[in-house]
């Protein structure tokens, strides 16, 4: 049996509109499907983004729906474009779950990432030594040509963090990460140099949640929190042994709280550089 066609984000979020805008002038799929002279099992799967919608059905909807918002219209068409666009992710697809794809998408289009980490650093901030370790700890089955096609896949993510209208990057740390010998001591202290000097950056901001700090919002781990422009929603995203879990609001809410209660507990910017660079130093 062929393994079911993964429905990215993009697509599903574009057909909930256009569901939104038919029920809205209550109309049945049948009636779009007449105007646009389409089957009515065609509509559906536009709704459900397993076959996205092209420009001029799009637009023959847009006028039946009566949709004369013309902000609303522009959204939508963009992330008409957006959906049918090949990005140089897509050339990971094969190698990587498509929620994964999804995750590296959303990061491309990202205008602020909040993240905690409790086990490892955030990927964007990782060298490719230490990413290389933990991937190929976490793939233990994988054989070296899956694992240097997952490398480089992190390593070209790392390109938004150079990028004039890169995302804000808000990172809290547990300060166990630091203390976790991914590798040898001189090649994590040179990692850990790095994260400092990511810090400085004004587009980043690291805070380390202390062990002092004790118990906290978030035993069940790490998670990331996505805004993105207005046309799409918040989103936030965290990995689990089966698989990702994408949350958009307002159900993320409460991880949002979580966040800002973490937050609340961490050492502020300057002391967590110097927190990092003192271990670093106890490395080399």
């Amino acid at each position: 049996m062929a393994a079911p066609k993964w429905v990215t984000l993009r697509a599903q979020w574009l057909g909930q509109q256009l569901r939104d805008l038919r029920e809205a002038n209550g109309l049945l799929l049948r009636d779009a499907a007449e105007y646009l002279q389409r089957d009515p099992s065609t509509v559906s799967r536009f709704e459900t983004g397993e076959y996205p919608i092209r420009r001029p059905d799009l637009l023959a909807l847009l006028g039946l729906y009566g949709l004369a918002d013309s902000r609303r219209r522009d959204n939508l068409m963009r992330l008409s474009q957006d959906v049918w666009q090949k990005g140089w992710w897509d050339g990971y697809a094969e190698d990587v779950a498509g929620s994964f794809i999804d995750y590296v998408w959303l990061e491309s289009r990202a205008r602020q990432i909040r993240a905690f980490d409790n086990t490892l650093l955030l990927g964007l901030f990782q060298t490719e030594q230490y990413a290389r370790a933990v991937i190929t700890a976490a793939e233990f089955d994988a054989d070296p040509d899956q694992i240097d096609r997952w490398v480089q896949l992190r390593m070209t993510r790392q390109a938004i963090l150079k990028n004039d209208d890169g995302p804000h990057v808000l990172a809290i740390i547990d300060e166990a990460v630091l203390h976790r010998r991914v590798l040898g001591r001189s090649d994590l202290s040179r990692q850990f140099e790095l994260l400092v000097e990511y810090s400085s950056r004004p587009n980043i901001e690291i805070r380390i949640l202390p062990f002092s700090a004790g118990a906290h919002a978030s035993p069940t781990g790490a998670f990331r929190i996505i805004r993105m422009d207005e046309r799409f929603p918040e989103v936030a995203y965290a990995e689990t042994p089966k698989g990702a879990i994408y949350v958009e609001s307002p159900d993320n809410e409460r991880l949002i709280r979580t966040y800002d209660e973490l937050r609340r507990l961490t050492l502020d910017p300057q002391r967590s550089a110097e927190l990092i660079s003192a271990i670093a130093e106890e490395l080399r």
